[in-house]
């Protein structure tokens, strides 16, 4: 499944660095006391225009007229299911937390979950896959002149810069902060449109 994934994201990262203009995408931030947030989203589609079985090559094509051929490993289920008109859609999402632990107390440390998917058995290839990294870090120092805050974590030490004066007021020496990354995609092929 790992390979799986692997797979798929380089496929959406070839498609967003080939057709940016065929992408929508959404950026949402907001903060509330001791918490700060922000998450984007994109979302494209793409049409099946060749497929090789041999080499396993498929060639998708933009709503720009773009088209970039990818390769589907073995690890891509169900391949013989994709047909010239199909339709491929991908959305990734990713999002970043912080909230301020007033005191302390937690242990310092990075943990990480990760999951993933793949479409049943005769089903349109599909996969989903997610990891979730979370840190826990010291404030070690706290410069409102510069509006910074200095974070120690479980391997190294970085220096944030903190725009909101409200919320650098929050932060004292001996508070942590827990840094929540998310990371989702989600690809889907879905039949052509019957005409």
């Amino acid at each position: 499944m790992r390979k799986l994934i692997v797979s798929i994201g380089v496929v959406v990262m070839t498609v967003i660095a080939w057709s940016a203009e065929a992408q929508t995408g959404s950026v949402m931030a907001g903060s509330a006391p001791g918490k700060a947030g922000v998450a984007q989203t994109v979302k494209m589609t793409a049409t099946i225009t060749a497929i090789d079985k041999a080499t396993r090559d498929v060639t998708l094509k933009g709503p720009q007229g773009n088209e970039i051929t990818v390769t589907a490993g073995p690890e891509v289920k169900n391949f013989a299911n994709m047909k010239v008109g199909d339709q491929v859609n991908a959305e990734y999402v990713e999002a970043l937390t912080l909230e301020l632990k007033k005191g302390g107390g937690q242990k310092v440390e990075r943990t990480e979950q990760a999951g993933a998917m793949g479409a049943k058995a005769g089903a349109m290839p599909a996969g989903a896959m997610g990891r979730q990294i979370t840190v826990v870090a010291d404030v070690v120092s706290v410069d409102p002149a510069k509006k910074t805050v200095t974070l120690r974590g479980p391997k190294r030490t970085v220096e944030l810069v903190v725009s909101d004066p409200e919320q650098l007021k929050r932060v004292a020496k001996g508070d942590q902060v827990e840094a929540t990354y998310t990371q989702a995609l989600a690809i889907a092929v879905e039949p052509a449109a019957k005409k």
